[in-house]
């Protein structure tokens, strides 16, 4: 498979000079910047190189940039760094929530670099310093345009996404937990687009839910052992790991992606319990600083349904992701950049 940087120039490119890029018929290239003599400069620079496949558009301002993006999505824009009014790292920050798949370079005068490191940090793709255009302006362009098409082919792939399951057959070793909970993480980041802070609460409850199916399921370690203090809670622990019948008790793991929701499943197999002793007050926060009840307490929190099958053995947790509305907008934009 071809990187990005290896699909800049295709087999129809007739030499040096010109910007082909695979994917792309006719690329569409927006110039900011509120200077005419550097809007020239660069609408010069691309007339250099277009081969009759770039169609070139300039705006004065970012507030006109925007409008004109609204008209017609360019594949790539071209800002200024530094504007009246609206400069270019609020541009890149506007462009990246309302044209997710749009990416931005920035131009960078001498000085700013600072700035420009900004900018990447915000959203923008890349920067090429104006005091070097001519030399890396159309290299900077073909990479960045490589790399919006293949985003562009995985939105696609993601309009297609039915569902995802994976299951995880874990030993009681409580350092699989975080690569367990990694894992769910960063697929929840890269293709179903999750906030940090969302991220954050399905990590907790998988934790707690899967360290209570090794602790307290298969190795049947009582909470009482924690609550005295000292490290005997997790000497013992060690030692049922290697003992009957505890050893050879395994925590099975599912997850499940359908649409908005994440379905979490943990079953381990040790005894269980009774599960209707259960007893959840959200408003008793106390239940954070008590070891035993601390984990059902924020796995109930976080997740938006929680139950148990009756031999107490098994947890179901759905999580239902917030941002519903905000990710079929971006899809909306994805498609018509497409």
């Amino acid at each position: 498979m071809s990187s990005p940087e290896q699909d800049v120039r295709s087999e129809k490119s007739p030499g040096p000079g010109g910007l082909y890029v695979t994917g792309y018929n006719d690329i569409r290239i927006l110039v900011v910047d509120d200077n005419p003599v550097d809007r020239t400069l660069v609408e010069g620079l691309l007339s250099q190189n277009n081969r009759g496949n770039l169609e070139v558009t300039t705006a004065s301002s970012g507030e006109e940039a925007l409008r004109k993006m609204v008209e017609r999505a360019p594949d790539v824009v071209l800002t200024d760094l530094k504007m009246p009014e609206m400069d270019g790292l609020e541009l890149v920050e506007r462009i990246r929530d309302q044209f997710p798949l749009v990416p931005a370079i920035l131009m960078t005068a001498f000085g700013s670099e600072e700035l420009a490191i900004a900018a990447l940090q915000r959203g923008a793709a890349s920067y090429v310093p104006k005091r070097n255009l001519a030399g890396s302006l159309m290299e900077t362009l073909g990479k960045v345009l490589a790399a919006a098409h293949h985003d562009r082919q995985q939105a696609r792939l993601g309009r297609c996404w039915s569902q995802t399951e994976f299951q995880f057959v874990l030993e009681n070793d409580a350092q699989l937990i975080g690569a367990v909970t990694a894992h769910v993480q960063h697929y929840l980041k890269q293709f179903r687009h999750l906030e940090d802070s969302e991220l954050l609460r399905v990590g907790i409850a998988l934790d707690e839910a899967i360290r209570n199916a090794m602790h307290h399921g298969n190795l049947e370690l009582s909470s009482a052992l924690k609550e005295a203090g000292g490290d005997r809670y997790f000497e013992e622990a060690t030692r049922r790991r290697l003992i009957a019948p505890y050893q050879a008790r395994r925590v099975y793991f599912t997850a499940r992606e359908l649409g908005d929701e994440s379905h979490y499943i943990v079953r381990d197999e040790g005894p269980g319990f009774d599960v209707s002793r259960i007893h959840y007050d959200p408003e008793d926060i106390e239940q954070l600083t008590r070891p035993s009840g601390r984990g059902l307490f924020l796995i109930r929190t976080f997740m938006d349904e929680v139950r148990f099958n009756e031999h107490g053995n098994e947890i179901t947790m759905i999580f239902r992701r917030s941002g519903g509305a905000l990710h079929a907008r971006i899809d909306e934009n994805r498609a018509s950049g497409d």
